[in-house]
C-alpha cells in the first residue's frame, strides 16, 4: 500500500471557491471526477530536460514503465522533454490538454507556478507536480503535489559511503548541490548522517551549482571539492559532470537517480533514486477510477518509491552491502529515524524546536517539526522542508 498524505481539506476548498465565483456572478467551476475507461485514459508528461539528464532520464523511465504495467498503448502517453521552467511549462500543459490528456505530470521545482496557472484554466484535467509545494494552499482541486522520502535513500547511500571512508583511513567527503534549497539541504544532511553512522569524525563540504543540469559547473564543483581535501564526493545535481571527475581522479562517487558503474567502473559505489513508477501507477488508476489523487502524495521505501541501485564492482568497501541492509531493515521496523536530533547539533547543541517553511514557501518559518526529538520530514507536505544547518558541514562559498 501507498503511503498518502493529504495535507488540503480539498472539499472544503472547491466549494469556497465556486461560492466565491457564484457571488462574483460568474460561471460556477465544475470539478466533478467521472471515470474513464483505461484505453481511453490518456497521459501528459512534461520534463524540464532529456534522457542526458539523470534525473529526466529517471522520470522517462518511470513514465514508460507505468505504460508497459498497466497496458497503456503508445497512443495514450505523451510526452513533451526540454520544457523550461517558464511559461513554456504552462504552453506545453496546454498543448496537452489540446491532445486530450486527462491527467498531466510535470517534472521539476520551477514548473510549479505554470502548472497551477494551467490547473485554473482546464478544471477538468488533473496536474500533478514533482517536487511542488503549493497544492495544499491552492483553491484548486485538480492540482497535486508528489515526492517521496528519498531522505532515506540518502542516508543508505550515506552508509556505503561511511563504509569506505572507514575503508581508506578517510574522514572528509565532498557534496555537489543544485542550489541551496530544502530539497537539497534535507538530501545533504540525510546523506552525511548515514556517513556519519559509521565513521563518526566525518566532515563534510558542499559546493552549490545554482543550475539543476550544468555539466561544466558541476565538473568545476567536484574539482574544488578535490581541491580542497574531499576524499569521497556525492551530489545533487543532474549531469555527468561531478561523477566524470571522480572517475578521472580516482575518487569514489555517490551517485544520484541512477547508476553510472559504466561510465564510471572504478569510483562508482551506489545511487540512491525515486523510482516514480509507483505513483504513475496511482495517478493514472485515479484518473481512471473518477477519484481523488492525493493533495501530497509521499512514496517509501516500503512503496518501492525509494530504491537503491545495485552496488559498483570495484569502489565499494568491503561488508557495505550488509551494513546498508541493516540500516534498510531499521527504517523499515522504525527503529532508525534518519533526523533523530539525538544524532546531530547545531552551534554545539541539540535542537528541540524547529520551525520549518511549511506553507508559505517564502522563508518564513512557520510550522513546529520536531516531535519528540525527530525533525518530521515529509509528514507535513511531501516536498522535503528539512533545511536546519547541522554541525559537521561546511558551506564552500
Amino acid at each position: 500500500m501507498k503511503k498518502i498524505v493529504s495535507l488540503a481539506l480539498s472539499a472544503v476548498m472547491a466549494t469556497g471557491l465556486v461560492a466565491g465565483l457564484a457571488a462574483c456572478g460568474e460561471t460556477e467551476v465544475d470539478y466533478t471526477l467521472k471515470p474513464i475507461a483505461k484505453s481511453e485514459v490518456k497521459v501528459g508528461y512534461i520534463l524540464l530536460h532529456d534522457e542526458n539528464s539523470t534525473y529526466d532520464l529517471n522520470f522517462l523511465n518511470a513514465a514508460n514503465r507505468a505504460k508497459e504495467n498497466m497496458g497503456l498503448a503508445d497512443s495514450q502517453v505523451i510526452i513533451k522533454k526540454n520544457i523550461e521552467e517558464g511559461q513554456g511549462c504552462y504552453e506545453a500543459a496546454a498543448d496537452l490538454v489540446d491532445q486530450g490528456c486527462d491527467v498531466i505530470f510535470a517534472d521539476s521545482f520551477g514548473h510549479e507556478d505554470f502548472i497551477i496557472q494551467a490547473a485554473a484554466e482546464f478544471p477538468q484535467v488533473r496536474f500533478c507536480h514533482a517536487t511542488g509545494t503549493k497544492a495544499h494552499t491552492t483553491n484548486l482541486p485538480n492540482i497535486h503535489n508528489a515526492f517521496a522520502s528519498i531522505y532515506e535513500g540518502r542516508y543508505l547511500a550515506g552508509v556505503a559511503a561511511g563504509m569506505k571512508l572507514v575503508e581508506m583511513g578517510e574522514t572528509k567527503m565532498g557534496y555537489v548541490g543544485a542550489f541551496p534549497y530544502a530539497e537539497v539541504i534535507s538530501g545533504y544532511t540525510s546523506f552525511y548522517l548515514g556517513a556519519k553512522s559509521v565513521c563518526a569524525d566525518v566532515t563534510m563540504d558542499v559546493t552549490f551549482t545554482n543550475s539543476w543540469y550544468d555539466p561544466t559547473a558541476e565538473a568545476n564543483g567536484a574539482e574544488l571539492l578535490i581541491t580542497s581535501g574531499a576524499k569521497l564526493i556525492s551530489q545533487h545535481a543532474d549531469s555527468m559532470g561531478a561523477p566524470s571527475v571522480c572517475e578521472s581522479n580516482n575518487v569514489p562517487n555517490v551517485s544520484y537517480n541512477g547508476s553510472t558503474a559504466t561510465a564510471c567502473p572504478d569510483t562508482f559505489i551506489v545511487s540512491s533514486y525515486i523510482d516514480w513508477t509507483p505513483y504513475f501507477e496511482y495517478m493514472i488508476n485515479c484518473v481512471i477510477d473518477g477519484v481523488k489523487i492525493a493533495t501530497d502524495w509521499c512514496g517509501t521505501i516500503a512503496t518501492g518509491s525509494v530504491k537503491l541501485t545495485e552496488f559498483g564492482a570495484n569502489a565499494p568497501a568491503a561488508g557495505t552491502a550488509d551494513a546498508v541492509a541493516a540500516a534498510k531493515a531499521n527504517l523499515l521496523n522504525g527503529t532508525l529515524k534518519v533526523f533523530n536530533t539525538a544524532n546531530f547539533t547545531v552551534g554545539g547543541q541539540t535542537i528541540t524546536s524547529y520551525l520549518a517553511d511549511v506553507h508559505n514557501r517564502n522563508f518564513a518559518h512557520d510550522t513546529e517539526s520536531i516531535v519528540n526529538g525527530i525533525f518530521e520530514e515529509s509528514s507535513l507536505r511531501s516536498a522535503p522542508y528539512f533545511d536546519v544547518k547541522i554541525d559537521g558541514i561546511t558551506i564552500l562559498e
